[in-house]
Formats: C-alpha cells, sequence, structure tokens
C-alpha cells in the first residue's frame, strides 16, 4: 500500500493506493473559496490552509487498515515552493510514523499517468502488461500551470514534445474570463457561456499552426480578447455565449492541431491521452478523442476527480516508478 500526498498549489490532498486492489480512499481540501476573493491564488496563504488540512486528512486515515503502508509518495517538484514544502515535511513526519521511505514525484508525472488509472482499475493483476501495450503513448496535459505534450516510449522513457513558451491553457481560460467579468476560478464558466453561442463568431488567433514548429503560446491569445472587448460595439454580456464559444474555440484548437502535428511525428504511438484540470472541457475532450478515432488511437482519460491535482495519481504514479527504477526523486 502506498500513501499519495499532494500540495503543489491550492488543494491538499492524501490518498491510499493498493497495488492488487487499486485506490481505496482518497481526499482532497480545496481553497477555492478562499482564493476566489483575491482572483487566484495567494502562494502564502494557500501555505498556511495546507497545515491546517493535513491533520483531519492525516486523521482520516486511522479510518483504514494502514498496517500495509510501505511507502510515502509525495510531490516533490514542481509547484508553488512554500506549498511544496509543506507537503515533504508532512510526508516524511507520516513516514516516520509508518517506519516506511519517502520519496518524492513529480507532479507532472503524476498527471501524465493518470489516464492510465482506469487501466489499473480494470485490470489489477496484468496492469504493467496492459500498461505497455499501450506504449509508446503521446500525451497532453493542459492545466492552469503547464501545457505539455509528452511521449511515452515503450521503455517508459518520458520526453516532451511540445510546451507551452508563455502562458498555460487554463492560464488562458481563467484571464479570459477575468477579462469577460467572471468570477474566479472563471475556465468552467467560459465552457457553460461557449455551450450557448457561435464558436466561429469571432476569429481569435491561434499561435504556431506550422506543423514544424511543436509549441505552445496563449499570451497572444489574451491579449487579442483584452483588445477585442476594448473596442467592441454593444453589451458584451448580451454576446457572452458567441465571445466565449470563438475563446474557447481558439484555445482548444491551438491544443488540437498540435495534438494532431505530434500524432503524424510518431504514427507508432499506439494511444492518446488527455489530462490536467484543463481536460475536463468537454469541448477538449471530444476534440482529442476525434483525433484518437481518426488516426486509429486508442483514447484515455482520467474521472474528473483525477483530471485536477490530487493525491491519488501521486500515489498511482509511485506505485509506476517502483516497476520502473529512476522516475522517483529522492527527498
Amino acid at each position: 500500500m502506498i500513501v499519495g500526498i499532494e500540495s503543489s498549489c491550492d488543494e491538499s490532498a492524501v490518498a491510499l493506493f493498493d497495488g492488487a486492489l487499486g485506490i481505496i480512499h482518497e481526499e482532497i481540501a480545496s481553497q477555492i473559496d478562499l482564493h476566489g476573493a483575491y482572483g487566484g491564488v495567494v502562494p502564502e496563504l494557500a501555505a498556511r490552509e495546507h497545515v491546517k488540512n493535513f491533520i483531519p486528512l492525516f486523521e482520516n486515515l486511522k479510518n483504514f487498515d494502514v498496517g500495509g503502508v510501505r511507502l510515502v509518495a509525495v510531490t516533490g517538484s514542481p509547484g508553488l515552493p512554500g506549498c511544496v514544502n509543506i507537503g515533504i515535511a508532512a510526508a516524511k513526519a507520516l513516514a516516520l510514523i509508518f517506519g516506511t521511505p519517502v520519496v518524492g514525484i513529480n507532479h507532472l508525472h503524476g498527471h501524465l499517468f493518470s489516464p492510465f488509472i482506469g487501466i489499473h482499475e480494470d485490470d489489477p493483476g496484468h496492469f504493467f502488461a496492459n500498461l505497455t501495450s499501450h506504449l509508446p503513448h503521446i500525451g497532453l496535459l493542459a492545466s492552469g500551470g503547464n501545457t505539455i505534450l509528452f511521449k511515452i516510449s515503450e521503455g517508459m522513457e518520458i520526453t516532451t514534445v511540445a510546451e507551452t513558451q508563455d502562458d498555460a491553457a487554463g492560464e488562458a481560460f481563467d484571464k479570459g474570463a477575468k477579462l469577460l467579468g467572471l468570477p474566479y476560478p472563471g475556465g468552467a464558466l467560459v465552457e457553460k457561456f461557449a455551450e450557448l453561442g457561435n464558436g466561429e463568431k469571432y476569429p481569435f488567433p491561434r499561435a504556431f499552426a506550422d506543423p514544424d514548429t511543436m509549441k505552445f503560446s496563449f499570451s497572444g491569445l489574451k491579449t487579442s480578447l483584452r483588445y477585442f472587448l476594448e473596442k467592441f460595439d454593444g453589451d458584451v454580456r448580451e454576446h457572452m455565449g458567441d465571445i466565449c464559444a470563438s475563446y474557447q474555440a481558439a484555445i482548444v484548437g491551438a491544443l488540437a492541431t498540435k495534438v494532431g502535428h505530434a500524432i503524424v511525428k510518431f504514427p507508432d504511438c499506439k494511444s492518446l491521452g488527455i489530462s490536467g484540470g484543463v481536460s475536463n472541457n468537454g469541448f477538449l475532450r471530444n476534440a482529442i478523442r476525434a483525433l484518437a478515432e481518426k488516426f486509429g488511437k486508442k483514447f484515455l482519460s482520467p474521472l474528473r476527480r483525477h483530471s485536477g491535482d490530487n493525491a491519488a495519481m501521486i500515489a498511482f504514479a509511485a506505485h509506476i516508478a517502483n516497476a520502473f527504477p529512476g522516475m522517483a526523486q529522492p527527498l
């Protein structure tokens, strides 16, 4: 059994993962209401809340038979330094109690492997054989802090295929929502309004459409929205559906276009996955699923609760790291 701990940003999370059974417990203490008043995450407040949240989260572990815990896994990087350090300190304390080792897991690896959790739950006893049958794999990680295309080779080597040069996709959603006067976090609200509008109404720019340029960029899109709103002749609220739909179409279009370029570049890949908080966007999921079907690839995506920051993905990534030495980070 592995205990997973996550505190890279504003989510305090703990999970228990059993290699033979899968995820048997997971909890998340969210800070959205606290940071919503400031329009974004305040690092100092987030770190302080982690200190408060982990004690009751750990107390709830007493409800389970934790005698079989053999490892404590915690997000080691990347993340807000103060928040990450609180999680590491908590993990080391818990490891002392259990008398087990503690390892650091790359937060991005946690997201990258989260689409494979379902494969484990379907057949835990043959998970690694089933995992390798889906490799090579292309994964899109789209969140508030990261937008990266990864490739996982048959030997479990992880390489970056493309990444953002500035803003992440989730940041573009949230900052765009702020420009539109929507409350934080606004990405989900943009999607909600977009369902009522026409995504082809306003032609917002999409960077790096060239297939030879494997990069993402969303800062120009955000600037374009600001200039658009400054010049807009009419009541923005009356046209919110069309504006949000067009803005969302530009973000998702840029992501899907580059995923398509990656599939062409690596035709041997057997599966295509999405992860990160933005993967909860239904428009994006449908676009990437359509690409997988078009190119005959297996489409993989995590459950909604495993898309954002969570401890289950950290424990699960530690389970994989045990089988492939070198993935875990020493603490």
